[in-house]
Formats: C-alpha cells, sequence, structure tokens
C-alpha cells in the first residue's frame, strides 16, 4: 500500500475537500484523513499511479504538494536536518558577507554552489576568504539581527523526539550558528563547520576537512549506526545540491523549498508546506504535534 498526502501552506490553508476526494475516486484509494482542515489530508491507494507526475505538476500551480510513499514505515526514528535555507530562512555565510560588504558577490557563489554548478568546498573556501578581517563578534550580531527559523520547525523537532525520534543538524555552514540553532530548536547534536578567527578577527579560513556532501553522506552513517537503526529509519530534509547525498540515502529524502536541480533528483518535494509538512507526510495529525 501507499500513502498519498496532499497538503498546502499553512499560511494559506486551501486544501478542499472536492479536490481529495476526487483524486481518492480517480485513484481508487481507501476514505480520506483529515490531518489538518483546510492543509492536509491523506489516503491510501493499493499502487503507485501512473500519472503520479503529472498530477503533481498540476497541483503545484493550485498550490498544492503531493507526497506518494509506501505506507509501511513511513513514521521515521531519526532527523537528519540541513541547516541554512531548510531550519532557518538564510543561508548564513550571506549574511555574514552582507555585513563584510560583500554580500551580492558571496550571495551569487553560494546560489551556484547550491545548485551544483560549482564545487561546494571550494565555493566555501571562496566565499570565506571574503570574510577576513571580520570582527567575530558579528557572528552574534547577524544571529540576533539577521536569522529566522523556518516556520515549523519546533514542532518538527518536538514531535518527532516527543516519538523517540533523534534529531541531529548536519550544515555545510559554521558551528557558530548550529549551536545556537539546535539548542534553539532542541535537536539533539549539531555539525558543521568553522571558521576560524584570530585576535577577535575572522582569519579569512575554515577549519579542515570541510563538512560537505560527503561529510553529511558520513554523518548519517555514524549516527544510525551509533543509535542501533539503519538508515532507511532516517527522514532527511534539505535543499541543496551538498544534501542529495543524504536525500538519497535516507529511508524519506525531502528536498524542501529546493533548488531546481535538486528537486529533480528527490521523490518528495515539499514546495508550499513548511516543515511541519515532514509530519504530515509520516501520518501525523496536527492534533499530535507536540508545541
Amino acid at each position: 500500500m501507499f500513502a498519498v498526502t496532499l497538503l498546502t501552506s499553512p499560511a494559506n490553508p486551501s486544501l478542499e475537500a472536492p479536490l481529495v476526494e476526487s483524486l481518492r475516486n480517480a485513484w481508487g484509494g481507501g476514505g480520506a484523513q483529515w490531518l489538518s482542515a483546510g492543509e492536509a489530508a491523506e489516503f491510501a491507494v493499493p499502487q503507485m499511479p501512473g500519472n503520479r507526475w503529472d498530477v503533481w505538476e498540476s497541483l503545484q500551480g493550485q498550490g498544492v504538494d503531493l507526497v506518494i510513499q509506501p505506507e509501511a514505515g513511513r513514521r521515521k526514528k531519526m532527523l537528519l536536518a540541513d541547516m541554512d535555507s531548510t531550519m532557518i530562512e538564510q543561508e548564513c555565510i550571506d549574511e555574514l558577507a552582507a555585513e563584510a560588504g560583500v554580500g551580492e558577490r558571496v550571495a551569487a557563489i553560494t546560489a551556484r554552489a547550491m545548485n551544483g554548478e560549482l564545487d561546494f568546498e571550494a565555493a566555501l573556501k571562496e566565499r570565506v576568504g571574503l570574510l577576513q578581517g571580520l570582527p567575530e563578534n558579528v557572528i552574534d550580531a547577524v544571529l540576533e539581527s539577521r536569522i529566522t527559523f523556518m516556520p515549523g520547525g519546533k514542532e518538527l523537532v518536538s514531535t518527532m523526539r516527543a516519538a523517540g525520534a533523534y534529531a541531529a543538524l548536519v550544515s555545510g555552514g559554521f558551528t557558530a550558528f548550529t549551536g545556537r540553532v539546535a539548542a534553539s530548536l532542541g535537536f539533539d547534536e549539531n555539525r558543521a563547520n568553522t571558521l576560524l578567527a584570530e585576535a577577535g578577527q575572522l582569519t579569512g579560513k575554515v577549519a579542515m576537512p570541510i563538512l560537505g556532501r560527503e561529510a553529511k553522506v558520513q554523518a548519517l552513517h555514524e549516527i544510525t549506526a551509533r543509535l542501533g537503526l539503519a538508515a532507511s529509519d532516517a527522514l532527511a530534509v534539505g535543499d541543496g545540491a551538498n544534501d542529495l547525498g543524504m536525500l538519497g540515502l535516507a529511508g524519506t529524502g525531502v528536498a524542501l523549498h529546493a533548488k531546481p536541480s535538486v528537486q529533480a533528483q528527490c521523490d518528495i518535494r515539499i514546495n508550499h508546506g513548511d516543515l511541519t509538512a515532514l509530519l504530515y507526510i509520516q501520518g501525523y495529525a496536527r492534533s499530535d504535534f507536540a508545541a
């Protein structure tokens, strides 16, 4: 059996019963269950619909996300999440660059790197180099004034942890940010790169080895092994090309508001919902949310 989940943005809950029922009838599905009124509903179907992606494309134009996955085992025991543009709404290096007066230049490199057009490690070194001489205390100022959480993040982490899951934040960004973000959202652990500083100023270098695509895959292997879990027990979420390795390895890999090249390689794509969508696709109703 396969679980079909339809969902919209919580800020504009526009999912209508006739749409859900017409799709359920067309695919020979079981009774629809509303996970949140006007926002998310699900039903089961006996097989993967052959016109899945045609319907997905049509629903995108209506502001509706469609996810179809095997029903068995979809509630996961581990969350592995990217940080930048996933758990927070910004790219932390772009915000630091804005303070250094090189914001547009760095943002352009970031966009290309996240779309898979540039080597992640080389692009990170180039961007960090442009931060040389920036006062180290600017990091705290950026955290306070420029960084905002992606909607639904606290609900996602707290609900999965309340159900016994483990939550890890694994970022190609920096520990100075992941430490604060992980603590605020309730993650069990965090991994990221370390910005180097001397005499209160950033040196323009990052500690080696750089945590990129392969390091995220390694983190998934290491953490699941430590917990006695399999990769299939994990739900991974990210938006950039450096996330594709862990998204492909995890039992459920979610491209969240992702770059087009990333979406093209993922079967689960959330473009309208927020992070609570990751709870709905596991079968949680809004009344189940821990926060």
